[in-house]
């Protein structure tokens, strides 16, 4: 048996090393809360953020350049924290941003789940204040970042994020912009309290969420709020994402390019 034992585990080791010879991401980790560890960029990494007795697991995009960048947190989806997201922050690194997504299930659950269904549940489960507790913990820790210009820093979010990019701006007047895309407005109440500039997002064919977009904007306009928006041609809710609605048009490039241009002239001042 011990002979058995010990070849099993040499050909354990064996494989291993293979397989960590020819580049295949390992699909297992050291603790069962821990996601997966695939790096984006060569300039991310992913951190853990303490919160008091909890930690919020991140991932960070870092730009090439030599002077401090201004930086954006990014929201993720209903879904909880896919595989998507951490390209999104590649992408903002790859225009000159310190860009971070925090995964908004890891201080509860550890890390999202894989399931779609799963990430949705939990995700609408969250409550308001601890979500913002966690944007808060990831706003001051990517304020603290040496490569991070102090206090210039952005939101983004996408569905659900949008949602809570919207809410966040009424709950930090600190941010310097806010981006929404296909998220719904908070209650008319909070939207006194925003100082940052609002940039919305929205997809022609979302009705539940575009159809709204005109009373906002009075609500704003009225509240002295700067906020700017486009209801997109051929697209629906979520075109920013593969697979979406309206992604393969080039009503998802122009998006991009007026996202990338509003954080650059509200960030880069």
């Amino acid at each position: 048996m011990s002979n058995r034992a010990g070849l099993a585990s040499h050909l354990a080791v064996g494989i291993l090393a293979f397989v960590a010879g020819i580049g295949i991401p390992l699909a297992f980790s050291a603790t069962r809360h821990s996601p997966p560890t695939t790096r984006h960029s060569t300039h991310g990494e992913w951190v853990w953020i303490h919160r008091g007795a909890d930690s919020l697991h991140a991932y960070v995009g870092y730009p090439e350049r030599r002077d401090k960048a201004p930086a954006v947190i990014v929201i993720h989806e209903i879904f909880g924290l896919t595989d998507w997201e951490p390209t999104m922050v590649d992408s903002l690194a790859a225009r000159g941003f310190v860009a971070i997504v925090p995964d908004l299930l890891s201080s509860r659950y550890g890390h999202s789940p894989s399931d779609p269904d799963s990430g949705v549940k939990l995700v609408s489960g969250l409550d308001p204040a601890a979500v913002t507790a966690d944007l808060d913990a990831t706003y001051d820790y990517v304020n603290k970042l040496p490569a991070v210009r102090k206090d210039d820093i952005g939101v983004i979010g996408f569905c659900w994020g949008g949602t809570q990019s919207f809410r966040y701006a009424t709950d930090n007047p600190k941010l310097k912009a806010a981006v929404i895309c296909y998220g719904q407005t908070p209650d008319s109440a909070a939207l006194a309290r925003i100082q940052a500039p609002l940039l919305g997002v929205y997809g022609e064919s979302d009705a539940r969420i575009s159809l709204t977009v005109p009373a906002t904007d009075s609500m704003l306009h009225k509240l002295g709020k700067s906020y700017r928006y486009t209801i997109y041609p051929g697209t629906g809710h979520g075109f920013l994402k593969p697979g979406r609605k309206g992604y393969d048009t080039p009503s998802r490039a122009r998006a991009w390019s007026d996202v990338l241009a509003f954080f650059h002239r509200q960030l880069e001042k």
